[in-house]
C-alpha cells in the first residue's frame, strides 16, 4: 500500500528535489531517492508547486512594502518643502 503524504510534505519534499537538482543530480536520482515515481513528482509539481503556492503571500508582503516605502517617500516630501520654505524666508 502507498504512503499518503501531507500537502506539506510534499511541498518539503519539491523543495528538497529542487535542492538536489541544483546539486546536479536527475529527476529519476530524485524519485529514487525519495521513493516516488517520476509521474507522482510532475503531478505534485503542478499541483503544490512553491512558487504558485507562496504567491499570494508573497504579493501581500510587497504590497505592504510598497505602502510603507509610499509614506516614507510622503515624509521625505514634506521635510523637503519645509527646508525649502525655510530657505526661501531666510535670504
Amino acid at each position: 500500500m502507498s504512503k499518503r503524504r501531507t500537502a506539506d510534505q510534499i511541498q518539503r519534499l519539491l523543495r528538497e528535489v529542487e535542492r538536489d537538482r541544483a546539486r546536479g543530480l536527475t529527476l529519476g536520482d530524485c524519485c529514487c531517492k525519495f521513493g516516488i515515481s517520476y509521474n507522482t513528482l510532475h503531478r505534485w509539481r503542478e499541483r503544490f508547486d512553491p512558487a504558485q503556492v507562496d504567491e499570494p503571500r508573497h504579493v501581500r508582503e510587497l504590497e505592504t512594502e510598497v505602502e510603507r516605502l509610499r509614506r516614507l517617500v510622503a515624509d521625505l516630501m514634506l521635510d523637503k518643502q519645509m527646508l525649502q520654505e525655510v530657505a526661501k524666508k531666510k535670504w
